[in-house]
């Protein structure tokens, strides 16, 4: 048993799942949320500013409205979200303030964190709830919502707002108690892994689908948020959460999976660029700029073998090794259009071919971040 004390972690991010705070037929699970209402106010009384990513809107509303275990539309799901939010607000709002904490509801949709001046106004909000000693709690904006806006899941939105506050830890409690050499609903000789140093392919592919039909996400979404954190330098740790008092629990030492922040974190703007859940699009590149861009150097059009995507400079784009593995995000300068004219050219005849003198680099270095993703790690394995 391995214990991962929480009392030196001073900004925590906490992600809550549906399933953990909704029951199908009773709704909320109003003992489970005094209890980790309870742990919160022992986290702040040490110092710790918590901010909470809480499912759980629509689950709630469609219990509140008696629409059963039936597919939702997507109207109906809205309106379960609008229903759901404004109770789900109300519960975290009086158990946190029976411990003398306030609280805060900040709903966000996915152009929140992916443009950059709105990013840097939601990162302002919660900046200044936590200075007035508030309890952020945040959801994605499902009233409004659709499938082409949304984040998919609160693993990687929480992920996000971790990295975007600059928090230390993020915790994302769930239905399963870690990550597994398989999932081990089907695979009873999967092994518990209690500690990731870095999240490889071969780690990704111990991934499973989603367990509950309350929950978008499934270990699959918990590693993508994983990279996400990891990179900007936070911690991460995925446990259980069906217990009462699961953070206490975290202090006890009762079973989790700890992912080790990266040694060499991606800071400030690049935070951003690194943390763009879905690229515009995608440039294949050739050995040479794979050494380049490994060696800190920008991406020339000459290294550029083939242009993917319907995107405008400035957009964020993934950068794909020859074999297919994404090695780097950043900010193009072109639009797709000119992209695909100038891929391949050396700098001096982009000119010719476009009729204006445009930029050398398709991307500077500034406004690239690469990924280390797919280096070598250790990982420890109990039985």
């Amino acid at each position: 048993m391995t214990s991962h004390s929480l009392k030196k972690y001073r900004r925590i991010t906490v992600k809550i799942g549906s399933a953990l705070l909704v029951d199908r037929s009773a709704g909320l699970k109003r003992d489970w949320l005094a209890s980790i209402a309870d742990d919160i106010a022992v986290l702040a009384a040490g110092g710790a500013e918590v901010l909470v990513v809480s499912s759980g809107a629509i689950a709630l509303g469609r219990t509140v409205l008696g629409l059963g275990k039936r597919v939702l539309k997507l109207e109906e799901s809205q309106a379960c979200a609008a229903v759901g939010q404004i109770a789900l607000a109300g519960a975290w709002s009086d158990e946190l303030g029976r411990n003398g904490l306030k609280s805060g509801q900040v709903l966000v949709t996915l152009g929140d964190t992916e443009e950059r001046r709105r990013y840097l106004n939601a990162r302002a909000t919660i900046s200044t709830l936590l200075k007035m000693k508030a309890v952020p709690v945040i959801n994605e904006n499902d009233t409004v919502a659709t499938s082409e806006i949304r984040y998919g899941d609160n693993d990687r939105l929480a992920a996000r707002v971790a990295t975007m506050m600059g928090a230390d830890l993020l915790i994302l409690l769930s239905d399963i108690d870690g990550l597994y050499t398989a999932p081990p609903a089907l695979d009873p000789a999967a092994k518990f892994i209690p500690l990731v140093e870095r999240i490889t392919p071969d780690i990704e592919a111990m991934a499973g689908a989603a367990a509950s039909e309350l929950s978008r996400g499934g270990m699959r979404t918990k590693l993508d948020a994983g990279k996400i954190a990891t990179a900007a330098g936070t911690a991460m740790i995925i446990t259980s959460g069906t217990r009462l008092n699961p953070l206490s629990a975290i202090e006890r030492g009762e079973r989790a999976t700890f992912f080790k922040p990266s040694a060499n974190p991606v800071k400030g703007y690049k935070t951003w660029i690194a943390g763009q859940l879905e690229p515009a699009g995608r440039l294949t590149v050739d050995a040479g700029a794979v050494g380049a861009l490994l060696s800190g150097k920008s991406l020339l059009p000459a290294g550029v073998r083939n242009v993917s995507g319907n995107f405008s400079r400035g957009d964020t784009v993934a950068i794909v090794s020859p074999e297919g593995r994404e090695i780097a995000r950043g900010l193009i300068a072109y639009d797709a259009a000119d992209a695909v004219r100038i891929a391949g050219l050396k700098t001096n005849e982009i000119a010719a071919v476009l009729g204006y003198e445009g930029r050398s680099a398709m991307i500077h270095r500034d406004d690239l971040v690469v990924s280390h993703s797919g280096m070598m790690e250790t990982v420890q394995a109990e039985g």
